[in-house]
């Protein structure tokens, strides 16, 4: 999942106040079990659902750190879907305050992280 949100994230409180735009790209490790040979939805991780998780974190909650809220929303898919074994999140940042030309900063945490 690649998706983008208007979000207020930041260390800066510039950064709190104008906000901008943050994409972040979920990789889920699924155990698909009886859903992969059954074809039904009721027995995975349902994007829509798993979309909305992530928007209501992204949109909701302010983190400084892209790191914290790439952990949040790890966190939250595994709570929300057991069928996840593994959850890696990627947050972009296009244009964090950094002296210099860049096309954006990025992190990505992967939950558990043993996984």
């Amino acid at each position: 999942m690649n998706c983008a949100f208007f979000a207020r994230h930041g260390v800066l409180e510039e950064e709190a106040r104008l906000g901008q735009r943050f994409f972040v790209d979920a990789v889920l490790h699924v155990e698909g079990g009886d859903a992969v040979e059954s074809d039904l939805i009721e027995g995975t991780v349902h994007y829509g659902q798993a979309f909305q998780r992530i928007e209501h974190i992204v949109t909701t909650t302010r983190r400084a750190l892209i790191e914290t809220l790439a952990l949040d929303i790890a966190q939250s898919l595994c709570a929300g879907f057991p069928q996840i074994q593994v959850a890696e999140v990627t947050v972009r940042k296009p244009s964090a305050p950094v002296p210099g030309v860049l096309d954006y900063v990025e992190t990505t945490v992967r939950w558990p992280a043993d996984g």
